[in-house]
C-alpha cells in the first residue's frame, strides 16, 4: 500500500477509539517502553506532546513516570518553527512554560526554555499512523520527523508509538530516499525491532 492509503485508513481507525481506549492503550505503551528499553541508562529522551483531537498516544503518562520516579533522564520536545517545515527542540521540565501552537499542541515557550541539539538524544519517541516490516513509518506527511531524525547522531534509538493494536504491515510502496526508518515500534500488543 502507499502512504496516503495507509494514512487514511489508520487515521480513521485511530479516530474511532474512545478517550478511555486511548488512555488505556497509552498506559500500555508506557509500561512497554520502561520494560523493554534501557530508559534508565539514557541521558536524553526526545518525545512529542500529543494532539488529543487526533487520538495520539498520551505521552504525558511517560513524562509523569519519569518525573515521578525522579529519574536523571532529561526530556525534550519539538517546537515547529515559523518556516512551517523545521523543528527546534526544547527541554521539558515540571517548570517549563507551555504555549499552544497553531495546531493546538502544547509546546515549550522558546523564550524561556532551553534549546537542545538533536545530537544529544539517546532515543526519540516518534509519532506514527502505520509502520512496515522494515521500520518505515507513515506519519501525517509533512516530513518533519524525517528531517529531524537525519540530524540525530548514529546509534540514536528511533522508537515509534502507535495506540492501534496493529503489527507492522508489508512494505510501504512509496518510501523515499530521505525517509528514516525506525529502530523499533511499540503498540499495546507488542514491540517490534527493525
Amino acid at each position: 500500500m502507499t502512504k496516503p492509503e495507509l494514512r487514511r485508513a489508520a487515521l480513521a481507525r485511530r479516530l474511532a477509539l474512545t478517550p478511555s481506549e486511548v488512555a488505556q492503550r497509552s498506559d500500555q505503551l508506557c509500561e512497554r517502553l520502561f520494560r523493554e528499553f534501557p530508559v534508565a541508562r539514557w541521558q536524553w529522551l526526545h518525545l512529542f506532546l500529543p494532539l488529543a483531537k487526533r487520538n495520539e498516544p498520551d505521552i504525558w503518562a511517560i513524562i509523569r513516570w519519569v518525573w515521578g520516579e525522579e529519574m536523571p533522564l532529561r526530556l525534550a520536545v519539538p517546537v515547529v518553527q515559523p518556516d512551517g517545515i523545521s523543528l527546534k527542540h526544547y527541554e521539558l521540565t515540571p517548570d517549563t512554560q507551555l504555549v499552544q501552537s497553531r495546531w493546538g499542541i502544547d509546546e515549550p515557550d522558546p523564550a524561556t526554555a532551553l534549546e537542545v541539539a538533536p545530537a544529544l538524544f539517546d532515543a526519540v519517541l516518534v509519532p506514527l499512523l502505520a509502520v512496515d516490516k522494515t521500520g518505515q513509518r507513515v506519519g501525517y506527511g509533512g516530513g518533519f520527523y524525517d528531517r529531524f531524525l537525519a540530524q540525530c547522531r548514529p546509534g540514536t534509538a528511533f522508537i515509534g508509538l502507535n495506540v492501534l493494536d496493529e503489527a507492522p504491515t508489508g512494505r510501504i510502496a512509496d518510501v523515499l530516499p530521505t525517509d528514516i526508518p525506525l529502530t523499533a515500534c511499540i503498540t499495546p500488543d507488542g514491540v517490534w525491532r527493525f
